[in-house]
């Protein structure tokens, strides 16, 4: 067993650059394991500084001076930033109230239909069934509803911390992406000089980071938009709550589909019964799905990391289960970290000349 170790540890540590990789590695997994609730609203800032870094680039490609970049790209953010706060977020919240005050009525709705089954399909349905089934929502939409209660009671820090991250949120972006390169050397400064693999992994990352980041962007405003428009044209309830989870649905390729398929089949089919503008409400929204599997998503991520399906279903339950929601979130771009790291870590082998 000795021997094995030895081995291992010549062939992929003997370097003292993987070394110091490696203890990089241990103390940002620490850091983030510890600290990742806290540092959460950096992170975000770090990736909304990845989307304005990339309309600063092309301001500047146009041949404007670095300072009129940054501000430019600054005052589009600042605009979308208060869009979205003054003028979505507060539809949207008035959406999602009148949703919760319908739910019972909704779920009211539901139960009638369970209730016809045993007699529409006695083969494959029967009273005691239903009658499970049916206790076991009524019991989880009460835990729910506890849940609500409770949250409301305690909510108050949340919200007092929601406010100074808007605050603190668009000042990092700021700063990030006014001083984008004296952080950098700052960071940069505590590592060696000659630094080969670190700075290949580095630019790996910065590129895929920066792909990720306006590939994820670009696509949750299309389908959001998107998603959004088909449901007013259908008159859909609630249709700007659901053009936002459907384009934030998009941050988890497909267990985010799949999950946000359920509330816009069960407000259709509570407005509309199983009719005509039923059927096309949710193959219009089939369809946007389809469209942005097969065109939009290798459009924006062809110069991204193809990862593996098994490996995004990995990265989102190993993340999600250590940091929540932040951890679902964050959890395709650590996989691409990860991916990087394996694929630039040197080995003995892969430094002995052929």
């Amino acid at each position: 067993m000795k021997e094995v170790l030895t081995r291992w540890y010549q062939r992929y540590l003997s370097e003292e650059e993987a070394v110091i990789l490696l203890v990089l590695l241990v103390v940002a997994f620490v850091v983030m394991l510890a600290f990742g609730e806290i540092l959460a609203p950096v992170f975000v800032a770090v990736i909304l500084a990845y989307l304005m870094q990339g309309v600063a680039n092309l301001l500047r490609q146009r041949g404007l001076p670095a300072e009129l970049c940054v501000a430019v790209s600054t005052f589009l953010f600042m605009g979308g930033f208060f869009a979205v706060l003054f003028g979505l977020a507060p539809l949207v919240w008035r959406q999602l109230v009148a949703l919760v005050r319908e739910a019972p009525t909704m779920i009211e709705a539901g139960r009638q239909v369970l209730v016809t089954l045993p007699e529409e399909y006695p083969v494959f349905f029967t009273q005691q069934q239903v009658n499970e089934l049916t206790a076991a929502i009524q019991a989880e939409m009460t835990s729910v509803g506890q849940l609500l209660v409770t949250k409301g009671l305690s909510s108050i820090p949340s919200v007092l911390a929601m406010i100074v991250y808007l605050i603190l949120i668009p000042l990092m972006v700021f700063f990030f992406l006014k001083d984008r390169e004296q952080l950098i050397r700052w960071f940069a400064g505590f590592l060696p000089e000659k630094r080969p693999l670190l700075d290949q992994i580095w630019q790996e990352l910065n590129l895929q980071f920066a792909n990720y980041a306006r590939g994820k962007g670009i696509e949750i405003l299309i389908i959001g938009v998107a998603s959004y428009v088909v449901f007013a044209v259908f008159s859909l309830n609630y249709a700007a709550l659901l053009g936002l989870i459907v384009g934030l649905s998009v941050i988890v390729p497909y267990i985010g589909a799949t999950l946000v398929t359920i509330p816009v089949v069960l407000v259709a089919y509570a407005q509309f019964g199983v009719n005509l503008d039923f059927y096309w409400v949710v193959g219009a929204y089939l369809l946007i799905q389809v469209l942005d599997g097969n065109v939009l998503v290798p459009l924006l991520f062809s110069e991204a990391v193809n990862l593996h399906p098994v490996a995004i279903v990995i990265a989102v339950l190993f993340f999600g289960g250590l940091w929540g929601l932040w951890g679902v979130f964050f959890a395709i771009p650590l996989a691409t970290l990860v991916s990087a790291i394996l694929s630039a870590w040197p080995s003995r082998e892969s430094l002995t000349p052929g």
